[in-house]
């Protein structure tokens, strides 16, 4: 009799968490789901979620059926510490038929007068992602069938915030790029400016970036960057060394100054953060250009008249390398009527299965003096042309005349 109660509740478990349906439901509808049925057939008086937060240090009460003040009231609990701080530690089940300040860290748990729990990690990817516990308030001890229905429950949430995460983020980082990007270049009197931005075809977006702004003294800021990662967190750490190099750009009229004021915050405060930058002054009146390279490819440079040429000048380490007490480099050349400057990311030239330097003489040998829209579309068209880009590509052309 009771194999067959264990046999009848363990096909109506694989029903619930192999249902279709539940494919098409977002997160906090998929644990209103799962969670109700997991108090239903599992006959518990609780059921607890709680997600890692982003730091991964602590657990955070994320749903719940039966103790809603724990969602409610925000409950945290630290890794390691605690009943549920325990299951996220060690990665496997657990289970306490004393309930109280000596096994839990969280007083609403007692308080509910939960005489028995049983725990179990949410992982997905390999990636801890949350712990899921129930609770009963009478006296109980969880058999090795309830122990491993829970583990099924739980690798199917998992599986859902780890799909839900992946789509948000994924959202927020194109919200985030695009908003970062200038929705129109300047108009300068006698320039023509042009640009791209494709995103990773296969992560979404990343830290790539493109910026153009006018400083107070009348000259233009040109950037091109490449944080290196992908998904939202290169898209954040993106927008802050933005944000960044433009106040740095209005108090230091040298690049290479800027860059190493760059380099400094980058190393301070965004740890273990690497990324490339080029960061190019430009006087409109004279076609002057003062130029520095932080770890980022050097521009191509096309004269009326002659074979393009990549422009000299040293390439410094990325920003990441805190080279601020030794300094970076600053370049100069000059834009002459009619000439054209191109800026990109490496993820233009960068193929797997084609050599780099190839790649790189097939992009300098496309850039002609030609108008900057005309030029951004001949580039993209021999460089990207119908393959998915792999990496994140980012194009800004600057033409004189």
């Amino acid at each position: 009799m009771e194999r067959d109660r264990v046999s009848h509740t363990r096909i109506r478990v694989l029903e619930a968490i192999t249902d279709s349906a539940l494919a098409e439901l977002d997160q906090d509808k998929l644990f209103e789901v799962l969670l109700s049925r997991t108090q239903e057939l599992l006959s518990v008086d609780t059921v607890t979620v709680l997600l890692v937060d982003p730091a991964g240090d602590h657990l955070v009460a994320r749903a719940t059926r039966g103790l809603a003040e724990e969602v409610l009231q925000g409950v945290r609990v630290p890794v390691g510490a605690g009943f549920a701080g325990r299951v996220a530690q060690c990665r496997e089940a657990m289970q306490i038929t004393r309930v109280d300040e000596s096994t839990v860290i969280n007083p609403l748990l007692w308080k509910r007068g939960l005489h028995a729990m049983l725990g179990v990690p949410m992982v997905t990817g390999g990636s801890l992602v949350g712990v899921l516990h129930i609770g009963s308030l009478t006296d109980r001890r969880f058999d090795d069938d309830e122990i491993e229905l829970l583990h099924l429950i739980a690798d199917r949430l998992a599986a859902g915030v780890g799909a839900h995460r992946a789509r948000s983020e994924r959202a927020a980082a194109a919200l985030l790029q695009e908003s970062l990007l200038p929705g129109r270049l300047p108009d300068i009197d006698g320039w023509s400016l042009a640009a791209r931005y494709v995103p990773d075809a296969g992560s979404g977006v990343g830290g790539d970036w493109y910026d153009v702004f006018t400083l107070l003294d009348g000259r233009l800021g040109l950037v091109i960057g490449d944080v290196v990662g992908h998904g939202l967190g290169a898209a954040v750490v993106m927008g802050r060394l933005r944000s960044a190099l433009r106040a740095y750009a209005l108090e230091f009229d040298d690049p290479g100054v800027v860059l190493g004021k760059l380099d400094r915050k980058a190393s301070h405060f965004e740890h273990k953060t690497m990324a490339t930058v080029a960061y190019a002054v430009l006087d409109a009146a004279t076609g002057r250009v003062d130029l520095s390279l932080a770890g980022h490819p050097r521009p191509v440079l096309a004269v009326p008249g002659r074979e393009a040429t990549f422009v000299s000048g040293p390439v410094d380490p990325p920003i990441g390398f805190d080279l601020a007490t030794t300094g970076r480099h600053t370049t100069t050349f000059d834009l002459p009527p009619g000439a054209l400057a191109v800026f990109y990311t490496d993820g233009l030239v960068e193929r797997r299965d084609e050599d780099f330097d190839e790649r790189m003489e097939l992009l300098r040998r496309t850039v002609t003096a030609m108008p900057a829209e005309a030029a951004c579309a001949w580039v993209m068209s021999e460089l990207v042309g119908g393959r998915p880009a792999t990496d994140d590509v980012g194009l800004l052309a600057v033409r004189r005349g």
